[in-house]
């Protein structure tokens, strides 16, 4: 009997332990992410927590705003960024961070939630208001959306009509609250919605925008923070790729 209590003892002890430990090697990581991945980082985070340990504090906000905060020193351990220039003019300046590494490739979406149905014909409406974008400048599905108006000719038909949100995000707010009646969007924006709610959306042709490329930059700060430096290597994991997918994203 006293050797079963000595043996449950030592196990107990040794969990204990064991646990101490993995809360002593836990981290913190400050990760900044580009609007439009949002649908997808939050069960990225929680299933990287949940098996990790480890805490991450996310900020969502346009690329070159964020691109911005990191140049004057913003305290950022990862940059997931919506397109491939930042990070890479980031490493250029930092040539001792690692190399960026693409994560995902975004889709644009034409939307209206309002509707039943619409196409690129859609613009051909003479009642039409508003369009909403993302700021060009600044976010890439910003840019992708006005290469979509000039690759079918149409960019001088909404001049005076367009709203443009800071980043992506408050593109699909100005289209969801009706003061835009179609707005360009992140496919993963229209996916998180209940089906009831996603009215109707176009994808336009690969063609007709370059293609948003999305890279991830390990920060100086975040080479040598475990939290970060395991999240950057389980966003490529396989399990990370599925979730990525499953949001509306290709893959790179």
């Amino acid at each position: 009997m006293s050797g079963s209590v000595l043996s449950i003892s030592r196990l107990l002890g040794l969990l204990v332990c064991a646990f101490g430990l993995n809360v002593a090697q836990a981290e913190t990581a400050n990760i900044a992410v580009a609007a439009n991945f949002k649908p997808a980082m939050e069960p990225l985070a929680a299933a990287f927590e949940r098996d990790t340990g480890h805490d991450l504090q996310v900020s969502y906000g346009s690329t070159g705003q964020f691109f911005a905060q990191i140049r004057l020193g913003a305290p950022f351990d990862l940059f997931l960024a919506a397109d491939t220039e930042r990070p890479k003019r980031l490493s250029e300046t930092y040539p001792d961070l690692p190399v960026p590494r693409a994560y995902a490739i975004g889709r644009l979406a034409l939307w209206a939630p309002r509707l039943d149905a619409i196409d690129d014909s859609t613009f051909e409406e003479a009642d039409l208001r508003f369009l909403a974008i993302a700021n060009e400048n600044l976010a890439p599905y910003g840019a992708a959306a006005v290469a979509v108006l000039r690759s079918l000719g149409i960019e001088d038909r909404f001049k005076g009509k367009i709203v443009r949100g800071s980043n992506v995000a408050q593109a699909f707010v100005f289209t969801q609250s009706a003061n835009a009646d179609l707005g360009f969007v992140a496919f993963s924006q229209i996916l998180l919605l209940p089906p009831r709610e996603r009215g109707a959306f176009w994808l336009p042709p690969q063609e007709l925008y370059p293609p948003i490329q999305q890279d991830a930059l390990l920060l100086e700060s975040g080479v040598d923070n475990a939290a970060a430096a395991a999240f950057f290597d389980f966003l490529f994991s396989d399990q990370a790729r599925a979730i990525v997918e499953d949001a509306g994203y290709n893959l790179p």
